[in-house]
C-alpha cells in the first residue's frame, strides 16, 4: 500500500502552498498491458490502472509552476520498502520475455508491467499518463507474462515495483 490515500492525494494536488497554482506533475508506477510478438512489442500497449492504483503508485507530486514537491517519498509506493524508488527506476526488468510460449510455441504473448509514468493534473482536461520507461528499459518492471492460446503464465516474484519481499516483516522473522 502506498504512502498516500485518496484524501491525502487530493490535498497534495489541491493547490501549491508556495505559488497557489493548481497544476502538478504526478510521478507514479502504473499498470500497463503490452502485447509482444517474438519477444518484442507488437503494439503501443495500453494503461490498465484505475484512480486508486494511480494514487497507490505515486512517489512524487511536483508543482508545474515553481517545482515545489507537495509529496515526495524515496520508499517503494507499493510495498513501502525504504529508499527503493531510485533503485526501481535504475533496475532493468526482472523477468525475461521468451520469444515463444513454452507451452504451445505461440509467438504472441501478453506482458503486464508496472511502469513509471508522469501524469499532469489540474490543467482543465484529463491527460493520459506518459511512460518514463519503455519496454525493456530500466524501471519497466514485468509483473507477468501470459499466453492466451494455452493459458500458460509466468508471474514475477516479489513487489511489482521494487522486487522486494511481499511478505510482511513479522512473518519473515517468524514473529
Amino acid at each position: 500500500m502506498g504512502h498516500l490515500d485518496e484524501q491525502s492525494y487530493g490535498a497534495a494536488i489541491a493547490g501549491c502552498p508556495k505559488c497557489d497554482r493548481k497544476a502538478f506533475e504526478v510521478a507514479s508506477y502504473l499498470e500497463r498491458e503490452q502485447p509482444v510478438m517474438l519477444g518484442e512489442p507488437s503494439q503501443d500497449g495500453r494503461w490498465i490502472h484505475d484512480q486508486a492504483k494511480l494514487v497507490d503508485g505515486t512517489y512524487r507530486i511536483r508543482c508545474l509552476n515553481c517545482d515545489h514537491e507537495s509529496h515526495a517519498s524515496p520508499d517503494c509506493p507499493r510495498c513501502g520498502r525504504a529508499a527503493s524508488v531510485s533503485d526501481a527506476l535504475a533496475t532493468p526488468p526482472r523477468l525475461a520475455v521468451p520469444r515463444m510460449c513454452p507451452g504451445c510455441r505461440s509467438t504472441t504473448l501478453l506482458v503486464t508491467a508496472t511502469v513509471p509514468a508522469r501524469v499532469r493534473t489540474g490543467e482543465g482536461a484529463p491527460t493520459s499518463p506518459v511512460p518514463i520507461a519503455k519496454f525493456g528499459e530500466h524501471g519497466y518492471h514485468i509483473v507477468a507474462i501470459a499466453c492466451e492460446g494455452c493459458d500458460w503464465a509466468s508471474p514475477a516474484a516479489g513487489c511489482p515495483v521494487c522486487g522486494g519481499s511481499t511478505t510482511p516483516p513479522d512473518e519473515v522473522s517468524g514473529g
